[in-house]
């Protein structure tokens, strides 16, 4: 934007003039000026094509026209009361705050001899249904989830939480896309201390834009290190999730074009926490949380461990000899089990890319025919293909997909450690995924393992 005088001028001539040679008017097909005027003086409106709401453009236009010479007030502020009487109405007088509502979708009116701009609320976004999220799903609670505008994602929050001391604090984030980012939080209940900091942190933001939304936030925020795959936040589409997370007292991040919300403090069991454990009564959620946590072990030490004893028979008690490899190993065991952790992406990629009508029966049908005829060629044997299949099924038992690939790295280590060094391997790669968990820290810089909420 040009570094000229910012604030509005008094002729309606000067201003139009000015807003047309900041903005690509001729150029942008969207970018619309409509000169009409108002109780005989000229004004000029200004708006984006598909964001405003025409049913309330239209009841504003009946109750403009009906306005007469000697009707109009002597200030902007004065015809908002008198000629605005719904619809959110701001009366501006500098340029910035001006183009930076227009380009949001705000309607604004410039009538001569008014010293200021009013800004007319009644955009519309674009915006599918508060379907249930694909990924975490629930068998007993809501049916609604979080969409790409930020506005519905806060008004399902208010829907559920009718509290004075919810707070939704509005930030613009990026010097180009000026990106909406929400803070929601109880205020009576919130971490002081950490909303200080996030607070701090999200105004010191000198990005040029959130490119990939909520991930761009994410990074900007806390610089992660490379070597520590676990994530520093906990991501949901559940409103009813976010809701019970804010007054526990934790703080929920909501970015705009983002069908997800960012939670805050978090700690890896908030992150292998889901939907149905606040649906079930104690000892059905107790039970699915122990389970959800054994198999989550499993998926990281199954195949490792199967690795170790097979390198290691003598070790095997007579009880589990039937684990041990019956078929002859015409492929390394390491990379029986290396392919097979590549493979299982590969069919991953392939069925989110194959049509939703084809990708249940190919990836069903890509399965079968790839594991028997693997085995049968003899290039993998059919224990490694049966732990395997389990640890690729097992990865679904948790919704947070970061996690999941943390623990999949966590696991390759292993595997190639224990392949090169064997047991003393085994015992150097679980001290390095404990490690990972233990000394991994938060946005807040608390431990990973032990979060306190106030």
């Amino acid at each position: 934007m040009s570094e000229e005088k910012k604030t509005i001028f008094a002729t309606l001539e000067e201003n139009v003039s000015y807003m047309n040679s900041i903005l690509p008017i001729k150029e942008s097909f969207d970018l619309l000026q409509r000169d009409i005027i108002i109780g005989e003086r000229k004004c000029t409106f200004y708006f984006i094509d598909g964001f405003t709401k025409d049913e309330s453009m239209q009841k504003l236009m009946t109750s403009f026209f009906a306005i007469k010479k000697e009707d109009m007030p002597s200030t902007a502020t004065g015809f908002a009361k008198m000629a605005l009487p719904y619809v959110e109405v701001d009366v501006i007088g500098d340029f910035d705050m001006i183009v930076r509502s227009l380009l949001s979708g705000v309607t604004c009116l410039f009538i001569d001899g008014y010293e200021a701009c009013l800004l007319i609320d009644c955009r519309t976004y674009p915006a599918r249904s508060v379907d249930e999220p694909d990924k975490d799903k629930s068998l007993r609670g809501s049916r609604d989830g979080f969409v790409e505008t930020i506005v519905f994602n806060t008004a399902l929050i208010r829907r559920r939480i009718r509290d004075p001391h919810l707070v939704m604090q509005m930030f613009d984030v990026g010097k180009t896309s000026r990106t909406d980012v929400a803070l929601c939080y109880m205020s009576n209940r919130v971490d002081k201390d950490l909303l200080k900091n996030l607070t701090e942190r999200i105004q010191s933001l000198d990005i040029d834009a959130l490119r990939m939304n909520q991930q761009s936030l994410a990074d900007a925020l806390f610089t992660r290190k490379w070597f520590n795959p676990f994530p520093k936040f906990k991501f949901t589409e559940r409103p009813d999730t976010a809701s019970v997370c804010i007054m526990e007292g934790k703080i929920v991040l909501l970015v705009d074009n983002s069908p997800s919300a960012m939670i805050l403090p978090t700690s890896i069991f908030d992150i292998i926490e889901e939907a149905n454990d606040y649906y079930f009564p104690t000892l059905t959620n107790v039970y699915l949380k122990i389970s959800r946590a054994l198999i989550t072990l499993a998926t990281v030490f199954l195949t490792p461990l199967f690795l170790l004893f097979m390198q290691n028979t003598e070790w095997l008690p007579e009880m589990f000899s039937f684990v041990a490899l019956k078929d002859t190993v015409n492929i390394p065991l390491i990379y029986q089990l290396l392919i097979l952790e590549l493979a299982i992406d590969g069919l991953r990629l392939a069925a989110m890319n194959t049509p939703t009508m084809l990708s249940t029966p190919l990836s069903v049908i890509a399965g079968i025919v790839l594991g028997e005829f693997a085995v049968k060629s003899g290039w993998f044997n059919s224990e490694v293909m049966l732990y395997m299949s389990f640890v690729a099924v097992s990865n679904y038992t948790q919704p947070n997909f970061e996690l999941g690939y943390a623990l999949k790295f966590m696991r390759l280590l292993l595997l190639i450690l224990t392949a090169i060094f064997n047991w003393v391997g085994f015992a150097i790669g679980t001290l390095i995924v404990i490690g990972s968990i233990v000394f991994n820290k938060t946005l807040s810089g608390r431990s990973y393992v032990n979060v306190k909420i106030n």
